[in-house]
């Protein structure tokens, strides 16, 4: 607990306890964070958690699974999905400018989804559709609401599964750029009708194409003019410079008989380390722990960051708050220990509706599919972002989250 003096424009001062952490409990952070890394589970991490004036890094493990070199604060991560919020913000920056509105079609600008048709159901043929009852707006993208989006079930479980892969449009890294990216989106029906469900992902990346044709320059330029560089986000973008390689961990995924870790992406010509023909929104950022706490800080902070506003405070409140009805979040809902557990789904993140564990509700934030997650809590002052290299295809990254967590909260005095 910090005591804070402050004084009103009158000259009148006041004291103030401000919520901090304590080390009683940054010590139980530490020694839960520690057990998956020593286990050999969890090759490396590092773990932030920031409240009032108080901020506490945990930096554990290496860079590689049975390597020498050390994990590092300073270590540049692969994002995944906790690009989504990211993107959101760089499409409210293009509203507040009225450049866009939210409840426009986005027809003028994204013509290939125009005049759209419709599944009769997910199982139907290609070709067994109906119109649209109306156009896909920027609002839809947003939410993950404009009628498409990842299909949660096994792959080729229905003929429109079929034709994403066929088509290129079931990978994170096409080999393809967006202008190609978009016509081969325009060429399928809808799954749903514009507004109907919230459906998984496929709105950040469409997102992404929209901002780069309304600002004229590629979405990675625009995220660098507009957010990252005046929020000081210098390690993050869409892939690491060679002379930054050496701080890409390598990233692991789980064999799925065995469960061992096996390697995903080096860094030394990887994925990440040449610029990528399609500058995914939904999932294609690279960042470190401080570079995301700017991010958040400033959500907090309701637009501000270092004195200077990046988003206004309508626009970060906007984008904090619960946009679903209850018929649009049945899918999401479903899927109740990842999609669902959090109650509503603001602007590319999730929203607390409901107190379920030690979060309050209004906490907002994401988690990446790589093994990342991060959220910010208005009522506790706290950032909180773990970021590890062990993909969430097995309870370990999952359950190491959420004891995160715990552990974070519980480490507030």
């Amino acid at each position: 607990m910090t005591t804070i003096a402050s004084w009103d424009i009158q000259g009148n001062w006041s004291m103030e306890d401000k919520q901090g952490l304590s080390e009683t409990g940054l010590s139980r952070l530490g020694r839960v964070l520690t057990g998956p890394v020593e286990s050999g589970q969890v090759p490396g991490l590092v773990a932030l958690i920031s409240c009032g004036l108080d901020t506490h890094v945990e930096v554990l493990g290496t860079m590689g699974a049975g390597g020498d070199a050390p994990m590092r604060r300073d270590a540049i991560f692969r994002m995944a999905s906790l690009s989504k919020p990211v993107t959101a913000a760089a499409v409210m920056i293009l509203v507040e400018e009225c450049r866009l509105r939210l409840d426009d079609p986005v027809d003028e600008w994204l013509p290939e989804l125009a005049e759209r048709r419709v599944l009769k159901s997910i199982d139907a043929s290609l070709e067994d559709t109906v119109p649209a009852l109306r156009s896909i707006t920027v609002r839809d993208l947003l939410t993950f609401t404009f009628g498409f989006g990842a299909v949660l079930a096994a792959p080729d479980t229905y003929p429109i599964q079929v034709a994403m892969r066929e088509l290129g449009l079931d990978t994170t890294a096409p080999p393809f750029g967006p202008d190609e990216w978009i016509r081969r989106l325009g060429e399928l029906p809808l799954m749903y009708q514009p507004g109907e469900l919230w459906q998984y992902h496929v709105g950040s990346d469409v997102l992404g194409v929209l901002v780069s044709r309304v600002a004229g320059q590629s979405f990675g330029a625009f995220l660098r003019e507009r957010l990252l560089d005046p929020l000081g986000m210098r390690d993050t973008g869409f892939h690491v410079p060679a002379d930054r390689l050496h701080r890409l961990p390598t990233s692991y995924a789980h064999d799925p008989h065995s469960g061992e870790l096996v390697v995903w992406d080096e860094a030394a010509d990887g994925k990440y380390s040449r610029p990528p023909v399609f500058e995914a929104g939904g999932d294609g950022l690279v960042s470190t722990v401080d570079d995301y706490h700017a991010f958040y800080r400033m959500l907090l902070n309701k637009g501000v960051h270092g004195g200077e506003r990046v988003l206004s405070r309508a626009s970060v409140e906007l984008m904090t708050m619960d946009h679903l009805t209850p018929g649009q979040k049945v899918e999401k809902d479903v899927f109740g220990d990842h999609f669902g557990r959090h109650g509503g789904f603001g602007f590319g993140m999730a929203v607390r509706t409901h107190r379920r564990d030690l979060a309050s509700v209004g906490q907002f934030g994401w988690d990446g599919g790589l093994g990342t997650t991060a959220y910010a809590d208005p009522a506790r002052d706290l950032v909180g972002i773990l970021l590890t290299q062990t993909a969430m295809d097995t309870p370990v990254t999952p359950n190491l989250h959420r004891d995160f967590w715990t552990t974070a909260y519980q480490a507030i005095d």
